[in-house]
């Protein structure tokens, strides 16, 4: 891989990290505000090594190295930079069943938003799907049925991938929405800072989640996903203690987020039934996605 499109991925996957951690980063702030100026430096600067590096750095090399049982953990790590034929094989064998279980939690993840979650509606259509949530269980059934059929015709194993893909998401959505909650609570709650500190940590790590799968669509070197997710990491940590009042002006930053997260979806379960993909193609989309929204954000605040 050339300079630029590392560069490139690098920057996609840092702006998909912020623009992916917006609610999460709206909420610390408001238990931050409730906090002495000693814990949130402690917040800032302690908790950006366990975010970034224990947790955006551990958990997609532990992904690289489940789902590629035949590497060893370092082989995980440097495996899209490797010469070792041995090496290139394993990853090409294991790339689809990661790619697929991957592109079905975010597209999950996005219909989840689009049916079920209040949201300010930033394109025609969206009120219509808010309005009609509970179909979205039928929705998300009938894709997994169609795209589990496709995958057994070609791969059982890649068909499993897809059902690990949808188990993911109602796993993790669980725990996140007994996350988002209490993190509300604990604005309101007298628990000692580092009390506070220790619970917020625990949900960023529920929360990060989404950005790190969403990431091995951008790339599936987890050194590039270190860095790129690290970065953001940093920039959302900044805004959390700093400008997250500017932030919540920007009304459909979230809906950028989310058709990010079905495009690289897609994207990601293209790639696992052998579709010729772009390197530069997620990062591109994900720019002028974001783009689209942060500017209809800005002329609806020009607007007001």
């Amino acid at each position: 891989m050339g300079l630029f499109p590392i560069i490139l991925t690098v920057a996609g996957l840092c702006l998909f990290e912020v623009i992916s951690s917006i609610d999460n980063a709206i909420i610390n702030a408001e238990v931050l505000s409730t906090m002495a100026a000693k814990a949130r430096r402690w917040f800032l600067l302690w908790g950006i090594i366990i975010a970034v590096f224990l947790i955006r750095g551990l958990l997609p090399w532990l992904i690289v190295w489940l789902a590629t049982p035949g590497l060893g953990p370092i082989e995980a790590v440097t495996a899209t930079f490797s010469s070792d034929s041995r090496v290139t094989a394993a990853v090409e064998k294991s790339a689809p069943i990661l790619l697929i279980g991957g592109g079905v939690f975010l597209i999950f993840l996005f219909f989840h938003w689009l049916f079920l979650e209040a949201k300010n509606f930033g394109l025609r259509g969206e009120k219509f799907f808010y309005e009609n949530g509970i179909w979205f269980f039928s929705v998300v059934s009938v894709i997994l049925a169609a795209i589990v059929w496709l995958a057994l015709s070609k791969n059982p194993l890649l068909a499993f991938g897809a059902v690990i893909g949808s188990t993911a998401f109602f796993i993790t959505h669980g725990f996140k929405q007994n996350a988002e909650q209490r993190e509300k609570d604990l604005a309101k709650s007298h628990l000692s800072d580092m009390s506070k500190i220790l619970y917020l940590e625990v949900i960023d790590a529920t929360f990060s989640i989404d950005g790190v799968l969403g990431a091995f669509a951008f790339t599936l070197s987890v050194p590039l996903i270190l860095l790129g997710n690290g970065i953001g990491a940093l920039v959302v940590r900044q805004l959390t203690m700093g400008n997250i009042g500017r932030i919540k002006k920007y009304l459909y930053l979230k809906n950028g987020a989310m058709y990010s997260i079905l495009v690289l979806g897609s994207i990601m379960l293209l790639d696992s039934f052998d579709w010729h993909i772009p390197s530069w193609l997620s990062p591109a989309a994900t720019f002028g996605v974001v783009g689209y929204f942060f500017y209809k954000s800005k002329a609806e605040n020009g607007n007001a």
